[in-house]
């Protein structure tokens, strides 16, 4: 994987396939962390993890659908005494996976200076980024005796060599990729080029991108990527665009998006052919007070609707929950 860098979008040759009968899948992926002030600067010490336990309920609820979270960990939710109540049984029993997020300023070793550019961990120089990853894994694998097989770096902060740490480890997906977007003024990566389809990120096909789901909607939205660009400095004409129904972002996650909305953003993706449709969420908004977006109880209960909703909206669509699992037996190799 040396000379593999995972920021460049793929060649027209890569994208994957899939076995016919796989049909059009979701996964739900939840970046589990810990609780912090969204709105101060990031801090080494001054966090919490007293979400975990809400993750059962969580669990619960899914199951009820038939869905299988995947717990995209962290290193202080890796070493919560609680982590192994909330989840433990339900990855020991299959009805859950586990993988790994890395935020590296809460990620030992901490040789690093917290700062901005220094919480997307593909900024680091490699063997720190593969050191604090190396360490989390083994963490995650002595919590849940098992290996993960899936990475999202946390704030999606990729690095061009993160692909030759991820095959070191045996991580068969990456699903850091959140195409629509672009981090590039604080330090982050540019995924505005970035394609939503699955595709391979080296010819020898040992690592999948799943790109997290994110499509425009409206009469604009075949030139959404050319217009949002110009757009994030005013975001006064993005509400514009979006009321009037000419375009709209819309990212699949209950933080910030109606279900409306996100009711029109599956079936453009369902229309526009995709055969995975990757939603996602922060697991502090499992409890009150902690993210921007629950607040209090009424907010928590509006998102378990939209979960429900989201869910019967999905298999009245024929579009199947799925699981790392199922899609790397599905992808087809050859």
């Amino acid at each position: 994987m040396s000379g593999i860098n995972i920021l460049q979008p793929p060649k027209p040759d890569a994208f994957a396939r899939f076995r016919e009968d796989f049909g059009q899948r979701f996964i739900v992926t939840v970046d589990t962390e810990e609780e912090f002030d969204w709105d101060a600067p990031l801090d080494r010490d001054r966090y919490s993890t007293v979400t975990v336990s809400a993750l059962r309920q969580f669990q619960e609820f899914c199951e009820g659908f038939g869905v299988k979270p995947i717990y995209l960990v962290d290193y202080p939710v890796a070493e919560s005494p609680r982590i192994p109540e909330a989840i433990g049984n339900a990855v020991s029993a299959g009805r859950a996976e586990v993988g790994v997020q890395l935020h590296p300023w809460v990620s030992p070793p901490f040789d690093e200076e917290v700062s901005e550019f220094n919480s997307y961990a593909g900024n680091l120089p490699f063997t720190l980024e593969r050191e604090k990853f190396a360490r989390l894994h083994a963490r995650i694998v002595e919590a849940f005796g098992t290996a993960p097989r899936i990475y999202r770096a946390g704030r999606y902060g990729l690095g061009p060599r993160t692909a030759e740490i991820l095959t070191e480890f045996g991580i068969a997906i990456d699903s850091s990729v959140r195409a629509r977007f672009d981090y590039s003024s604080a330090g982050g990566p540019n995924y505005r080029e970035h394609p939503l389809r699955p595709y391979w990120v080296d010819p020898a096909k040992r690592l999948l991108e799943l790109p997290l789901t994110t499509v425009y909607w409206g009469p604009l939205r075949q030139m959404g990527n050319a217009i949002y660009p110009h757009l994030w400095r005013a975001p006064q004409v993005r509400g514009v665009l979006a009321r009037t129904g000419l375009l709209e972002r819309i990212a699949l996650t209950p933080e910030g998006i109606s279900v409306d909305e996100a009711l029109r953003g599956v079936d453009i993706a369902i229309d526009d052919g995709l055969p995975v449709l990757v939603f996602s969420f922060h697991s502090p908004s499992l409890a009150p007070g902690h993210t921007p977006y629950v607040q209090d109880v009424q907010d928590l209960n509006r998102l378990y609707d939209w979960w429900r909703q989201l869910f019967g909206h999905l298999a009245r669509r024929d579009v199947l929950p799925t699981s790392v699992g199922e899609i790397m037996h599905a992808v087809e190799l050859a």
